[in-house]
């Protein structure tokens, strides 16, 4: 009978393996010689006492505990879930260390894009120290905790913001695909901070870009300078070249003819001759089809030979070669407009093909025709704090939070990211990240999944969450959800029930998952055994159960399965 570990994925182990099969001849008893091993990269190794490096105080206790397997489990909470029996997506209330320790190895390499809004160290955020000796117990801990700040009066300031990032994005990269990115939400407090412990994760290669994102169009006439902007810091898991799925934004592909399977809808680029571009004799010959000449300029035939005598340094010619425009014309990349008193040549560009030159001949490419992302692609008023209280205020009533992130947001990133992925937020809040995927889902007819985790910090008694019933962030966070699922739904369904199958776009609302599982952490199903306790006949009988008394037939499926790494399988009870 195979033995099951009660524990998380050891990445450690997980390492050294890797390490063992790369180089084989570096164990010796099953060790790592360590001295051979460096051998290996003889003048590759600094070892100069003065190098550049990144440290803090703590900095080696948050790589262990990065490594330290968790024992913990996730319990359903199938009562707090929508179509259980059949969504992907995942709801988690608890520690994100430990959570993403026990999603290591069900989602190992599975992720391909994660957005976090974490703590801006603002002085007032909840930033709390993990627990070496026990996670689940300090869990527990913490979370009965009001506002436990980190004041910028601490000497530990930046330290304990450092130690509370660093593991959990050391985990987090895990679980990314090689093609996998990685979005953070920052601002100044500790933006320095966060390029230089990511530098350390992802390595400075593997920077893809700093965006701007405007905050608020107003500033305080008390302030110096208005801050209006804040950052989102991004990062790809390795250098890979196809990271990003663009939409064209351009409208103008609007066209069809017989290669639209292939090469997509075209748009009219521009006429074929120009008189801008300086004059180039080569580039001035008549063009015969189906018995007309054309000339460049639109001219008539003497006018033609007339300007060719002259040899004008400025004048009318062809904007592609004759090899270039044979090759164009027979592969459909050429029409032809005639007018009422003339006619001219337009060249057409597809939306998912070009010519290239190869060599002195030509060749189609098919490749999609697209613009590179901006630095400047977040400073929209839509992607504002005040948009994101409209969206809140949209689903729940009312806006609870005032920091969260605008949806739209969230929906352009996940856009140029993901096409039927994965999307992991381990600082959820009011659970924008969720609703964004359900949206882009809804709008664009995809099969993206969300996975959610949120500490349940507790609601201020005299907060507007707590008198409008909400206990904990994850129980705003849950509703907003539920709410966007049911709005989704209803919305799909009215469309669906009016238009039939009659238009392409009308999506049947049960086709997509608009659904959630909810969980929760807490210590295993297991109960422990304790070698202090006086062993006699009835704690023998005691222990033959094995199982907690307060857990469920459910509750240790979902951890067996968790700890066999197929905790996104479907479950049927028989």
């Amino acid at each position: 009978m195979e033995k099951i570990s009660s524990e998380s994925l050891n990445v450690v182990e997980m390492n050294i393996n890797k390490l063992k099969e790369l180089f084989p001849n570096v164990v010796s008893d099953g060790k790592i010689d360590y001295d051979l091993l460096k051998s290996l990269f003889a003048g590759e190794i600094d070892e100069s006492n003065e190098k550049y490096t990144f440290s803090w105080n703590g900095k080696n206790n948050s790589i262990k505990l990065s490594q330290i397997p968790s024992t913990g489990t996730l319990l359903p909470l199938s009562d707090k879930s929508i179509q259980w029996d059949r969504t992907k997506n995942l709801y988690i209330e608890g520690d994100n260390l430990e959570v993403l320790k026990l999603l290591q190895k069900t989602y190992f390499n599975k992720i391909k894009l994660i957005y976090i809004d974490p703590p801006y160290n603002t002085g007032h955020d909840f930033v709390y120290k993990d627990n070496f000796v026990d996670s689940i117990e300090n869990y527990k801990e913490i979370t009965g905790q009001i506002n436990r700040a980190n004041p910028d009066t601490n000497g530990r300031y930046h330290t304990d913001w450092l130690n509370m990032i660093y593991p959990r994005l050391i985990l987090e990269r895990n679980l990314l695909r090689d093609d996998g990115i990685i979005c953070i939400s920052i601002d100044d407090h500790e933006i320095a901070n966060l390029i230089n412990v990511c530098n350390l994760v992802f390595g400075e290669n593997n920077k893809l870009g700093i965006f701007a994102r405007v905050t608020k169009k107003a500033g305080k006439s008390a302030e110096n300078i208005s801050n209006n902007h804040d950052y989102i810091v991004m990062y790809s898991k390795t250098n890979c070249p196809k990271l990003f799925n663009f939409v064209h934004v351009d409208k103008d592909f609007k066209y069809e003819d017989e290669y639209v399977e292939t090469r997509g809808k075209y748009k009219l680029n521009q006429t074929l001759d120009y008189d801008t571009l300086g004059y180039v004799n080569s580039l001035d010959y008549p063009i015969t089809i189906d018995g007309k000449t054309y000339y460049a300029g639109n001219v008539s035939e003497d006018e033609y030979l007339k300007r060719k005598q002259t040899n004008p340094k400025d004048g009318f010619r062809w904007r592609w070669s004759k090899e270039l425009f044979d090759f164009g014309y027979k592969n459909g990349f050429i029409v032809i407009k005639n007018y009422s008193t003339y006619s001219r040549i337009y060249t057409k560009t597809y939306l998912n093909c070009t010519i290239e030159e190869n060599g002195g001949g030509y060749y189609i490419d098919y490749q999609q025709r697209t613009k590179s992302l901006s630095t400047l692609e977040f400073i929209e008023n839509i992607y504002s704090n005040d948009n994101a209280k409209k969206n809140q205020t949209a689903i729940l009533g009312k806006s609870y939070f005032e920091y969260s992130k605008p949806i739209e947001l969230l929906k352009k990133i996940i856009r140029f990211s993901c096409r039927n992925d994965i999307v992991l937020d381990f600082f959820s809040g009011t659970g924008t990240t969720a609703q964004a995927v359900l949206e882009v889902n809804k709008e664009d007819n995809m099969k993206n999944e969300f996975i959610l985790v949120q500490l349940p910090e507790i609601c201020s008694v005299d907060s507007t969450a707590y008198q409008d019933g909400f206990r904990t962030i994850c129980d705003i966070g849950e509703e907003r959800v539920r709410k966007s699922s049911e709005l989704i739904y209803k919305e799909l369904l009215e469309k669906y029930n009016n238009a039939g199958l009659l238009f392409d776009d009308c999506i049947n609302p049960d086709s997509l998952d608009l659904g959630f599982k909810v969980f929760k952490l807490e210590s295993t199903n297991i109960r422990p055994w304790d070698g202090n306790v006086k062993i006699d006949e009835q704690t023998l009988f005691d222990f033959t159960d094995t199982i907690k008394e307060d857990r469920t037939n459910l509750d240790v499926a979902y951890e067996i399965m968790l700890k066999y790494g197929i905790f996104n399988m479907p479950l049927k009870e028989v």
